[in-house]
């Protein structure tokens, strides 16, 4: 019998990297955003009702005062727990947010700063396919209005009850109810009589999402290209094999284009993850899901914890569980992930629910250039300057002419010049 997870060595994993964005993908997104930025209104309306986000005839966006109805007819347990889980995301956002400030610094003749302000409008996207994720309206629009932002729209396809509800405690001003590239195309460019555009748009999406970020990152600011979901866990030999396969099949569940992978000291460890990885799936009902997304991982048995976690470091994955002795101990040696979850009662899941840190993650080993959504996605750093004493400044102002005249610029060395 083939093993669900393939054993492979540390010698071959040159080509796991993927990407996010297959190239037809990419160019079925290309079209769908030109159409949407060129037909506005019709066009969006058109793809939505198409791709099934919105029903014929249905409402597009639905506004705030529709947002709080939804969430007043929720039921106390469901609502209790929204609240909950927006809490803790905007205690850990908001303790981002102040970990930045305005800073001025004296230079030759005056003072140099910067200015943290958010940006004015923002869009975040909700998947809403075969597993609708309130989760991600938390943990997108709560970390938008921590940083500031003024306007927040959430965009996510077939958008029931609990979405919605979820948007209004998040304080999203209104849902866009469409999906894919069509969404993406409708909060870059803006849809008159619909939408206004965005400055920036944030959130998980599939490959239809991210191929559409990919193509108006420029236009707009984007926080990453997030593609299929990946949780990598590094266990020794007395990790439990049980709660080792638990976890991997939370991940295997998401989508057929997810992996989970193993990195372990002990082969004996592996074979007994492989039994109950078996026995696990049997009542999962989400096994033909996480079955076919287990042929994307594979374990790799390592001589030590050394190996493993060079392992890790070049798998660069979106999800890093230590499951190790002496795991926080290990933790400063990681250098490249976008969620490490420290220990075993750690799970990854506590991470997707809202304990804290952000669940958008960079995938596809962009963690080795860049972290998680968090309220700096949200920020813009501007500069200043004030110069009121030109003859301190005099020195900075003689090298700038001269800097002017290495280049071949005259005209900006008798600019700098004149202010002497």
């Amino acid at each position: 019998m083939a093993r669900l997870l393939k054993i492979v060595s540390a010698s071959e994993l040159a080509g796991v990297r993927r990407s996010p964005v297959d190239a037809p993908t990419l160019a079925a997104a290309a079209s769908i955003v030109d159409d949407v930025r060129t037909g506005g209104g019709a066009a969006l309306r058109a793809f939505a009702e198409r791709f099934g986000d919105v029903e014929a005839g249905g409402a597009l966006v639905i506004e705030r005062d529709e947002l709080d109805r939804a969430l007043a007819s929720l039921d106390a347990a469901s609502r209790s727990v929204l609240e909950r889980a927006a809490g803790r995301i905007r205690v850990f956002a908001e303790a981002q947010r102040a970990s930045v400030r305005d800073v001025e610094v004296p230079v030759p003749g005056g003072v140099g700063g910067q200015s943290v302000a958010p940006v004015e409008r923002a869009g975040c996207y909700a998947p809403g396919g075969r597993y609708p994720l309130p989760s991600s309206v938390l943990m997108t629009a709560v970390t938008a209005r921590a940083a500031g932002v003024e306007d927040v729209t959430v965009a996510s396809p077939r958008a029931g009850v609990v979405t919605l509800a979820a948007a209004a405690v998040a304080g999203a001003d209104r849902v866009l109810c469409a999906g894919g590239a069509q969404a993406i195309a409708a909060m870059a460019h803006g849809v008159d009589g619909v939408l206004g555009a965005c400055d920036v748009i944030v959130g998980p999406g599939n490959r239809w999402v991210t191929a559409a970020k990919q193509l108006v990152a420029g236009f707009v600011r984007i926080d990453m290209l997030a593609g299929p979901s990946e949780l990598v866990v590094l266990a020794d030999g007395g990790a439990d094999a049980g709660t080792v396969a638990a976890d991997l099949l939370a991940q295997a569940e998401h989508d057929d284009d997810a992996s989970a992978v193993l990195v372990t000291t002990d082969a004996g460890l592996a074979d007994a993850v492989e039994r109950e990885l078996r026995a696990q799936l049997a009542s999962l009902p989400t096994r033909a899901t996480a079955e076919r997304a287990l042929g994307n991982g594979f374990c790799v048995l390592v001589r030590d914890l050394n190996e493993g976690v060079d392992v890790c470091d070049r798998l660069a994955p979106e999800h890093l569980e230590l499951l190790v002795e002496n795991a926080d101990a290990l933790r400063p040696r990681l250098r490249h992930y976008g969620g490490l979850f420290v220990g075993s009662a750690a799970a990854e899941v506590l991470g997707d629910y809202g304990i804290g840190p952000n669940h958008t993650l960079p995938t596809g080993g962009t963690a080795r250039s860049s972290g998680g959504l968090s309220v700096f996605d949200f920020l813009r750093v501007r500069t200043w300057l004030r110069v009121d004493d030109a003859a301190g400044a005099r020195g900075a102002i003689e090298d700038a002419a001269a800097l002017a005249c290495l280049e071949g610029l005259e005209g900006h060395a008798r600019s700098a010049l004149r202010r002497l």
